[in-house]
């Protein structure tokens, strides 16, 4: 029996310590600059800075998009790289990797009561 609560804790405890870094590989996540912007990806599909969603390029570690009309830089195609599990380097336009800027994986908000429904 003893063996069996030994495993049981293992799993649990591996569990839980791999599941606060789901994303850790990927791009794919909540993306925060250091003026305040912030970006989220899922797969192919992004919501910008200015609150706009729509699909753009997806791979692993990278992702990019055409700005849309109605934001700063519209018709420019965004790029961004994954550069470790929690930086990635974002630039704007072909050949722009020396004004790269670099965003921050956002880090979650705790302890903020959530509202009731109902």
């Amino acid at each position: 029996m003893k063996i069996v609560w030994k495993r049981v804790f293992a799993a649990a405890t591996l569990l839980v310590a791999t599941s606060s870094s789901a994303f850790a590989d990927v791009i794919d996540g909540d993306w925060c600059s250091s003026d305040g912007r912030h970006l989220s990806i899922r797969g192919p599909a992004i919501i910008t800075p200015a609150g706009n969603e729509f699909a753009g390029l997806y791979a692993r570690h990278s992702f990019s998009y055409v700005v849309p009309p109605s934001e700063p830089y519209r018709g420019e195609t965004v790029h961004m790289q994954l550069l470790n599990p929690d930086t990635v380097a974002l630039w704007v336009g072909v050949g722009a990797t020396d004004s790269k800027e670099i965003w921050k994986r956002c880090t979650p908000i705790s302890g903020l009561a959530l509202p009731v429904v109902g």
